[in-house]
């Protein structure tokens, strides 16, 4: 822990009540000038520390950001999110800021998130709608002991996790939308960005990307997207913590992702089944060179959709777009 950290520990933990510069210079082992340097930079982060020179600093309110320290605190995971998270009040893409980590030898676990994305990014060169403060966008880097056409079984995954971290938290329908979303209503409400990195002929890392709308308004939905996607605030008329939901999210992914890796994809792949509600639905799939249309009959070992055709032909869908008929 830095001593930043520590800091605002001791602060928390003194529950409003006001500590002087000299206690808690003594308690880290710090200057007094070391104190008020790591003072302005929680408030600059937004921690509402209110300052006197007799009384020393109280803490008074935390921000709504996905800051570090607010994560950390109450985490229930052994490793994701546990050596290192990189915040960004705004940047391009959490999935190129991971990716770059990733490359230079980031740990498993490392955590990338961002109050806003200016290049959000979705499947097939989509754009990801990110207001600032409304919405969770994080990407988390993987190494998984898997051969390359594992891969695309921790998008399976993530949705069961990001599902489920949703329905503990709102009586309302939400599903699994193949290969990567989460409707409720038939509106989007989070998707997910899978990408990986080969290294001969094994997974050197796995990015995996997701954007869930939380608090955003209706007004403040982009005009293109208003009809097809939705979030919790516009559902229930509700705010909700973001960092809760972050922290309930991790500890999901690494449940999911510790059986994935003890080779227990065929639990994941069940409750999948059971969220998505796609098994024996009529559909129209737009691949990249055609278009298909069926009943669903099956989600294969791999994550794809087995696929009957109105002449009892089965068809094994590798990449596409469901539209629901």
């Amino acid at each position: 822990m830095s001593t930043k950290d520590e800091l605002l520990k001791y602060l928390k933990e003194s529950d409003g009540v006001w500590a002087s510069g000299e206690s808690l210079a003594a308690a880290l082992m710090i200057s007094r000038s070391a104190v008020w340097k790591h003072i302005k930079a929680l408030q600059e982060e937004g921690y509402g520390i209110e300052s006197s020179s007799k009384r020393g600093y109280a803490l008074r309110n935390l921000p709504d950001r996905l800051l570090p320290a607010e994560i950390r605190e109450g985490l229930e995971t052994v490793c994701f999110g546990r050596e290192k998270i990189e915040y960004y009040a705004e940047t391009d893409s959490t999935n190129l800021r991971a990716r770059a980590l990733a490359h230079e030898g980031a740990p498993e676990g490392t955590i990338v998130v961002a109050e806003t994305q200016t290049q959000g990014r979705g499947r097939r060169g989509r754009t990801w709608f990110s207001p600032p403060g409304c919405g969770i966008y994080v990407s988390v880097i993987l190494r998984p002991r898997v051969q390359p056409h594992e891969a695309p079984q921790l998008t399976l995954l993530t949705a069961v996790a990001m599902a489920e971290t949703l329905l503990e938290r709102a009586d309302l329908p939400f599903a699994i939308k193949w290969p990567n979303d989460i409707l409720v209503g038939g509106k989007k409400i989070s998707g997910i960005l899978t990408e990986m990195a080969l290294e001969m002929d094994r997974v050197d890392y796995v990015v995996v990307g997701l954007g869930l709308n939380v608090n955003t308004p209706a007004e403040a939905m982009a005009e293109e997207i208003r009809e097809i996607a939705t979030s919790l605030r516009m559902l229930t008329g509700k705010i909700f913590s973001r960092v809760e939901i972050l922290r309930a999210f991790l500890a999901k992914l690494e449940h999911y992702y510790a059986l994935f890796q003890d080779r227990q994809f065929e639990r994941i792949r069940n409750r999948w089944k059971e969220l998505s509600g796609i098994i024996g639905k009529q559909v129209k799939i737009e691949g990249l060179d055609r278009a298909y249309e069926g009943e669903v009959v099956d989600l294969d070992r791999d994550g794809f959709l087995i696929l009957r055709t109105s002449d009892g032909a089965f068809e094994r869908i590798v990449a596409g777009d469901v539209l629901y008929r």
